[in-house]
């Protein structure tokens, strides 16, 4: 079965350009266009697509309110792919935050706009450790949001999270650990339980928010 993508973006020039890389794969097909967030929840429960590609800056409805209202709305949320033209829009943070599971550059050469859907869509994370570093410096709620008191990770589970705010993935964190990918798996789903994190995109920043990890 094909990974299958919304797209969502006010610039009918990006959605044909994204629809052109995508659509271009075996493996990958767009089930959808809207030009404002307003129209994803509706969407979304039409299509059921995998993955929806968000613009972030939209007019009526911007990508963190689009965001906030699939995940609240819709019982089982496609993964959402921010999509936007600066790395260090502090609407990309808030993006995240609202549980966007990672953000593409719109200037992304076509193999990694693909790489992108296919990442997300198989439930990994895109994040980009030094942009990260950066926005949570500059944006993040330093000292009241912390996340991981009481969480009471154990030291594996630790290494594993900070790891993650590497940008690795669980295979790369399996080869960094010597242990199998599925123990990684283990790991990670029991720290986000502990975290109350709805993926690895919150758990890294819940690390940074809290001090547990250094964004500088």
């Amino acid at each position: 079965m094909p990974v299958t993508v919304l797209l969502v973006d006010d610039e009918p020039l990006v959605r044909a350009g994204l629809r052109a890389v995508l659509e271009a794969q075996p493996d990958i097909e767009v089930v959808g266009e809207a030009a404002d967030g307003a129209a994803v929840i509706p969407l979304v429960r039409q299509l059921r697509p995998d993955v929806v590609a968000m613009d972030v800056r939209m007019p009526l409805l911007d990508g963190i309110a689009a965001t906030r209202a699939v995940l609240r709305t819709v019982a089982k949320p496609p993964k959402i792919l921010v999509v936007t033209t600066f790395e260090d829009d502090e609407y990309v943070y808030e993006a995240l935050r609202a549980g966007a599971d990672g953000f593409l550059l719109k200037r992304a050469r076509p193999a990694e706009i693909v790489h992108a859907v296919r990442l997300v869509a198989e439930g990994e994370s895109l994040l980009f450790p030094a942009s990260v570093r950066q926005l949570a410096a500059r944006y993040g709620e330093r000292g009241g949001r912390d996340a991981l008191a009481g969480a009471r990770l154990t030291e594996r589970e630790a290494e594993v999270l900070r790891l993650m705010a590497q940008g690795l993935s669980n295979a790369e964190i399996a080869g960094k650990l010597v242990v199998g990918t599925e123990t990684v798996k283990s790991h990670v789903g029991a720290l986000l339980a502990k975290l109350g994190a709805r993926d690895r995109t919150q758990a890294v920043i819940a690390a940074y928010e809290s001090g547990f990890v250094a964004p500088r």
